[in-house]
């Protein structure tokens, strides 16, 4: 993949993270911090970064629970080390940190 599409498609994938919280009411306070990245603030305080990493072409998450990096596969972006797929494995996270059920579409 080349750089331009692998931006394109972590714009789109960020973009749909924005959405998808907003449409799912949980709350988290989301915020860009610069291109390409998204800092998620909850309730309690605690923050998880999501973002991409041009040089690796990756999505990154950072999070209470560690840090995640997922690959485009042609299709989806997967965690490079488990295989999940990056929305059901963000909604497991974002779920853990909140401490309520959050699911991304």
């Amino acid at each position: 993949m080349d750089d331009a599409e692998f931006n394109r498609l972590a714009a789109e994938t960020l973009e749909r993270v924005r959405t998808a919280l907003e449409e799912t009411g949980a709350d988290v306070d989301v915020q860009e911090k610069g291109e390409g990245v998204l800092e998620l603030e909850f309730a309690d305080g605690s923050k998880m970064v999501v973002n991409r990493h041009g040089a690796a072409q990756e999505l990154w998450v950072a999070a209470r629970s560690g840090g995640f990096h997922f690959r485009w596969d042609g299709s989806k972006w997967r965690d490079s080390r488990s295989g999940a797929e990056f929305f059901a494995a963000l909604s497991t996270l974002l779920s853990a940190q909140s401490g309520v059920p959050v699911q991304l579409k």
